[in-house]
Parts: C-alpha cells; structure tokens; sequence
C-alpha cells in the first residue's frame, strides 16, 4: 500500500483581504451541511457522527499528520504502537498485545482501565447492529461477518470473543482468527473507548455472557442516545439540540495531553450554502461545507482563506441501483408496478435496465461543469494511492443510443413499451449531488417520453435510514476510509456482507471470494490481480456506477491555524480534529 499523501502541516494558504480582528476566539464553529446519525461508537458509521465521536472519544492508535501507513501510526490509548519488532506482534502475526495508557481520565473523572478497552472492542464486535461498523473487527477477530445466523445470535460466540480479547496485567491481547495486516489501522479509526460501568449505568450491555443477546442487532433508540456521551477525548459533549442539530463540546480540562486550545467547539447544520457562506463571510463560522461547485464563491471572500487540491481518502462518487425494494408506504416507486407510473419493487434486478443508466451518465460534462475540470472518471471503485485501483479506460461512458438499447432489452422490452416513473435520492446540502441527478434525470427521459425520473432530497439522517430499509430504487452514494487498504473499499461496496450490499440486495459468490481471497493475500501483485477480477465483475453486474474521483479544498476563515490534512479523518476537510486547531490574527 503506497502513502497517499505526504505528511503535511497547513497554517495558512491563499487568503484575500486584510486580517480581521478574531471574533470569538476560543470558540471554534463549523457549519456542516449534514446532520448527525449517533455518537454511539458501537452504532455509528456515517462520516458526520464519527467527526463527533473522534473528538470525544479516543482509540487506542491514530495516524500521526497526513499519513495513512502503518510507520505513521502513534499511540494514543495504548502506550505503544504494536510491532514484532518490539515484541507487540507475535511471530505468526496473530496476537496482538496494546499495554494501556495510565491516569487517562474520563470526562466523568472516573479512570480508564484496560477492563475498559477491552469491553468496548467487545462491545462494538457484538452489538453488531444491521449495515453498521462491527464487522470491521468481528472479520479478523472471530473470523465472521455477522454475529447472527438465521436472524438469531449464535450461541456460544461471547464466549469466543471473550477468549480472542483479554485483559493481561495492565495489557489488552488481541487474538486474531487469521492474520489481518490492516488491524492497526483499523484500530486507528474504529474501537473507541467508553466507560464499561457508564455504559451499564445509562442502560447498555453490562459484559455479562448472560446478556450480550439482549443488546445484539439493537434499534436506534436503545443505544446511548445524543444526550449522552462519556469518552476519553480532548472534548467533552456539552450540549445536543436535536431540533436545530446543533452540537456544543467543551474543552476537557482534564485531558491527559493537556487542555486544547479552544474553549468550544460548535458543529451546526446549516441547510443552505448561501447561508453558511454569509456566516464565513462575516465571521460567524470558522469553517464551513462548501462543495467544490461554489469554490469561486468563496475564493475571494476577504479573511478566508482556500486550501486546494485536497485528496480525501474516499471511493469515488457513484450511482447505486437497489436491487431488491421494500414496497410498504414508499414515496419512490409510484405505483409499484410496471405501468408507466410506477415501478416493480425488483425493478433494477434488471441488468440492462442498470446498463442503461450507466451509458446515460455524462461523466465528463460532471467533471468539466461540476468538479471545475478536476479530477477523472473514475474506472473503478478503489481510490489512487491503493492496491487495485484501476488506471485504464473505465468501461462506460456517456453513449445514449447504447442506453437506448439495453433499455429496449430490459424486461423483454417492458420498459420501453410502458415507461416508468421513480425517483432517484440525494442527501440535502449537496449541489453536486443535486446537479448530477438532474444530469442523469435528463438523459434518461430524453431516451423516451415515457420514461419519468423524479429527483428528491432528504436530510442525512433520512437518507441512511432510508437506504438502509431499501426504501430508494437509485442514489447517489460515497464512502470515505474506514482504514487505509482496498480490502475497505471492495468489502463495503461489493461484498453481500457489505454495507452497500446489504442494502441493495447485491450478491455474486465470486465477487465474494475475490474480496475474501485478496484480503489475506500477502502479495501486491496478487492482491492487484484479485482486484482486477472483481471489478471485471462488477462492470459487468453494475450494481453501482463509478463516476468521477473527487478533489476537495477547505474554506476557512483566515485566524484558524493549525488545521492538518487526515486523509482517514471522517468529514474531512471540513470538518476538523479540532484538538489541532486555535484562532489568532
């Protein structure tokens, strides 16, 4: 795997306009364009929650500056960073041993323990919530990609992972089902650690064998709720207005690396760009979500200053078909029949009916209008900077009398003869998003008047919750680093026990073994090859459409310093490790 990016400090860049004097200084506001999901580390697994989690609870590994790579790695809750060179790693790769940090204190002043940590790696492998996070340790650690079989939990299996994770002495041991070359990163970025007697005190799991069942696959109710949150982090969770989706963090004065240098952190969402640019423009935000269409609208903006040519560690931005739709009280089907005014729930079964969309899509008239000439088509579904990622010509573009003719094909020509009405998704708060439906809705209609293509918006929290109960025949979808190595791109977007997968209704055996295969390969030649394959395959099944690799920058005002670039930080560049970050002329 190479380095993304060079390490990288960015105190300043291109600024316009004199210096203003600092308008609340210790206070640091971000204006978001998305709400939050949940600041349960075991729940979450979306980009804006996780900014949130990342700076009130810690893990036991992070990624020093911009790297990406296991030599960029520091140790955070574990004192030391694992090695076999410093007897840490076991010969065979299979045991991991984390001595944890001392006199690290909660934000409710109790201690942490390595009975902490080793409760919330077992708590974050068995909550195991549907389409959430746990399988990134449950794979490695148990060998599994679920804890339920049939529906249920499988017996027996506390007493697995209550084997494979223990407390020695001052240590937490790791036992692995197989070597898993990217667990360090991993552990980098997901594991963060709760309080175990806080958590049993607020209503979780409280690590009993007898019990783990009872929190297994939970409903979003039932875990810690937004109100609540008790880490070890440099910010503790002041304030959650769920009705204005505000958050309010407080310095932790008692932060073992010592206070930050903000007093507050507020994270906002604001709907409209129009709005968070007034807010930047006079000082009322520090930063904000500004999409790559209206960087001209903020380059010249006096006392904020633009940071270019970003490169987030993400998959590129893609079309995702639901294979398999729940038709109950659905707002996106119509009809929920081939008529011309609906569509059947399995519409997008179809593989010419996917094709179509996928030869309808404008891609370079995307990067040209939208991306303002940056970045490329993207060919596949790994990101630059990783195994496997594909350089060559990818295998659709923008042909209308191809997606005309794979359209007559689909359902025996159905289609064509009736027409079809449903809806394609974004979430709200993208322009880019937004723009490219309206490309894509274009073209298809422009194929035959019958063909009717609604664009829809919903909040974020909507759009998850939505996806996830196969509510959406088409949307337009991301995915940004959960660690840094491709095993993290083919899983959750092409395996069917995968994020995506799991909530289109894809699967293909193959493409199953290939991602099972190159995850433990050794070789990086071998592993470029099984990655090969299996976007032969998905090129063939198009179960999503790679569209364009995304280059970002940051808009803020010109008295923040200290930002650095994570490449695997979630919601970056806008939002921030804000630990790093002060305001001063």
């Amino acid at each position: 795997m190479r380095r993304l990016l060079a390490a990288f400090v960015l105190p300043a860049a291109l600024a316009a306009g004199a210096a203003a004097a600092v308008k609340n200084p210790e206070t640091f506001v971000y204006a978001a364009a998305a709400d939050i999901d949940s600041f349960d580390p075991a729940w979450a697994y979306d980009t804006m929650s996780h900014n949130i989690i990342a700076n009130v609870y810690e893990y036991l590994l992070d990624f020093r500056g911009s790297g990406t790579t296991v030599k960029d790695l520091t140790a955070i809750l574990s004192e030391k960073v694992p090695s076999r060179a410093n007897g840490l790693i076991s010969a065979d790769g299979l045991t991991y041993r984390f001595p944890i940090r001392k006199g690290v204190k909660f934000h409710d002043g109790s201690l942490l323990t390595p009975e902490d940590v080793r409760y919330s790696l077992l708590r974050f492998m068995l909550a195991d919530r549907d389409g959430g996070p746990s399988q990134l340790l449950l794979s490695p650690i148990l060998g599994l990609e679920t804890t339920r079989s049939g529906g249920k939990p499988v017996a027996g299996l506390y007493e697995r992972a209550a084997q494979s994770v223990r407390v020695e002495g001052g240590s937490v041991v790791v036992r692995l089902h197989r070597p898993f070359a990217p667990l360090l990163s991993v552990l980098a970025n997901f594991g963060a650690v709760v309080s175990k007697p806080w958590c049993a005190a607020h209503g979780q799991w409280d690590g009993r064998a007898e019990t783990w069942m009872k929190s297994n696959d939970p409903a979003h109710e039932d875990v810690i709720p937004n109100e609540l949150a008790n880490g070890t982090g440099p910010f503790r969770l002041e304030r959650f207005e769920r009705t204005q989706s505000q958050v309010t963090l407080a310095r932790h004065d008692a932060y073992w690396r010592g206070p930050a240098r903000l007093a507050r952190v507020v994270v906002k969402k604001v709907d409209e760009f129009a709005t968070r640019k007034l807010m930047i423009q006079a000082g009322d935000a520090d930063v904000i979500n500004a999409q790559l269409i209206y960087q001209p609208q903020v380059q010249n903006l006096e006392g904020v200053s633009v940071i270019d040519d970003l490169t987030a560690l993400e998959a590129p931005t893609f079309l995702s078909f639901t294979f398999k739709l729940d038709p109950v009280a659905n707002p996106n089907i119509g009809s929920g029949r081939l008529d011309g005014s609906g569509i059947p729930p399995d519409f997008f079964s179809d593989k010419d009916a996917r094709k179509a969309f996928a030869y309808a899509i404008d891609y370079a008239g995307y990067i040209r209008d939208i991306q303002r000439g940056k970045g490329r088509q993207a060919a596949g579904i790994i990101p630059p900077g990783l195994v496997g990622r594909r350089t060559g010509p990818p295998r659709y573009r923008l042909d209308l009398r191809a997606a005309a003719e794979h359209m007559r094909k689909a359902w025996g020509g159905s289609i064509w003869e009736k027409g079809f009405k449903a809806s394609i998704v974004f979430n709200t708060g993208s322009p880019q998003a937004q723009t490219l439906c309206q490309m894509i809705k274009k073209n298809v209609e422009s194929l035959n008047p019958k063909f009717k293509l609604d664009v829809r918006s919903v909040q974020w929290s909507t759009y998850l919750e939505q996806t996830q109960g196969r509510k959406i025949p088409l949307f337009i979808g991301g995915w940004g680093a959960d660690y840094p190595d491709s095993h993290n791109f083919a899983f959750p977007l092409a395996h069917s026990a995968g994020y995506y997968p799991g909530r289109q209704g894809y699967s293909n055996p193959q493409a199953d073994k290939l991602i099972e295969a190159a995850a433990v390969e050794q070789d990086e030649a071998e592993r470029a090859r099984l990655y090969g394959r299996l976007q032969d395959i998905l090129d063939e099944d198009v179960p999503h459409v790679p569209i364009a690799e995304n280059v970002r920058y940051r808009a803020q005002r010109s008295w923040v310093k200290g930002f650095v670039f994570k490449p695997t930080f979630p919601d970056m560049p806008y939002g921030s490790y804000y630990y790093d970050l002060s305001k001063s002329e």
